[in-house]
């Protein structure tokens, strides 16, 4: 008694590209949720790897996909095998190549203290004699506002140029220019 129709080698490959047009789908909703094959098996390269949900998705999906086109256009199942094979390589690796362009596009507007360091800054708010005042500097594109103190306890007045001589937790200590 069987259970199952037959199935041609059409079907089998139209039902592997559905399943990996499913996941794509569900990795694209759920973001990296389902990575975990990324941060075990796979090699740090700056950005996604070969492991990535995307990739295997888009992958599985090319692999399915040309392989039903093969067959129909008369392929053994064999031949459909390695023509999904080519083009699950070729879409993967299109997808992982831009998934890294587009990563390694990322920017950050983060500025470290050490680059604070030696940097010329204008005082914004007056520094008082033995007290605190603000700063402002550019590091980069960055415009950067800190706490700032005097190295000698000197009063500093608005407007002054002042030079970042050390960075003690969120405060700066300042020579005038």
């Amino acid at each position: 008694m069987e259970f199952l129709p037959p199935l041609s080698a059409f079907t089998v490959f139209l039902a592997i590209a559905a399943v990996g047009f499913l996941f794509l789908v569900i990795a694209l909703i759920f973001g990296e949720i389902f990575d975990f094959f990324e941060h075990d098996a796979d090699v740090d390269m700056g950005g996604p790897g070969i492991f990535s949900t995307r990739v295997i998705a888009v992958f599985v999906t090319a692999f399915g996909g040309f392989g039903a086109i093969a067959t129909r256009s008369g392929a053994t199942p064999l031949m459909a095998s390695l023509v999904g094979l080519a083009s699950g390589l070729v879409f993967g690796g299109a997808i992982l190549v831009f998934a890294r362009f587009l990563f390694n596009q990322q920017a950050t507007s983060e500025v470290r203290t050490a680059d604070l360091v030696g940097q010329n800054a204008r005082v914004i708010i007056a520094i008082p004699p033995n007290g605190v005042g603000q700063i402002r500097c550019r590091v980069g594109e960055e415009l950067v506002d800190k706490v700032a103190q005097s190295r000698d306890g000197a009063a500093i007045a608005e407007h002054a140029s002042v030079r970042v001589e050390t960075v003690l937790g969120e405060t700066v200590i300042v020579t005038k220019l």
